[in-house]
């Protein structure tokens, strides 16, 4: 079993995809964390969010347990220091500890890099994540009622609200 004392930070390569796309895929799959329904293919993954922070969480044996990264809100100059991030955790990892580390780490490393801003839209059916995000001083700034219909898991068929929750530095 692995907790946040053992779980260790690193910085994600090309190489961690076929673990961090697995991750994304249970993540996707509890019909919590994402309206997506397939995980993306390494390139558009690539492509789409910032080459820093980008993070796996690994275990004792090295192995991968979770990721997070970010993706920039515009394009605009103005909004450089402006990021949306995202987190999964592998599920035997759950409730060890390895969001809690990965968070941190990605908002230290989101600190140095001149991000100003990290914000998240997180269901609100998914009490860890909230709970997480407010330990880790993200405010909620409002919620989007009845944003999009979800189409898998748990909640397929229903109207789901999004919390926008933000840590500004």
């Amino acid at each position: 079993m692995t907790s946040a004392a053992t779980s260790q930070t690193r910085p994600m390569t090309a190489a961690d995809w076929p673990e961090v796309e697995r991750i994304y895929r249970d993540g996707i799959a509890t019909g919590l964390a994402t309206f997506e329904t397939q995980p993306p293919t390494w390139e558009r993954f690539d492509e789409h969010r910032l080459p820093a922070p980008r993070l796996v969480a690994t275990g004792d044996r090295g192995e991968v347990l979770g990721w997070a990264a970010v993706t920039p809100v515009s394009t605009r100059q103005v909004y450089r220091g402006v990021v949306e991030h995202s987190i999964y955790v592998a599920s035997v990892a759950r409730g060890q500890g390895v969001g809690g580390r990965l968070l941190a780490d990605l908002l230290a490393a989101a600190d140095e890099s001149g991000i100003w801003t990290v914000q998240a839209k997180l269901f609100p059916q998914n009490l860890p994540s909230l709970a997480l995000h407010h330990a880790h001083g993200f405010r909620t700034v409002g919620t989007r009622e009845r944003i999009a219909l979800m189409t898998h898991g748990p909640l397929a068929g229903t109207w789901l609200d999004t919390v926008l929750v933000e840590r500004r530095r």
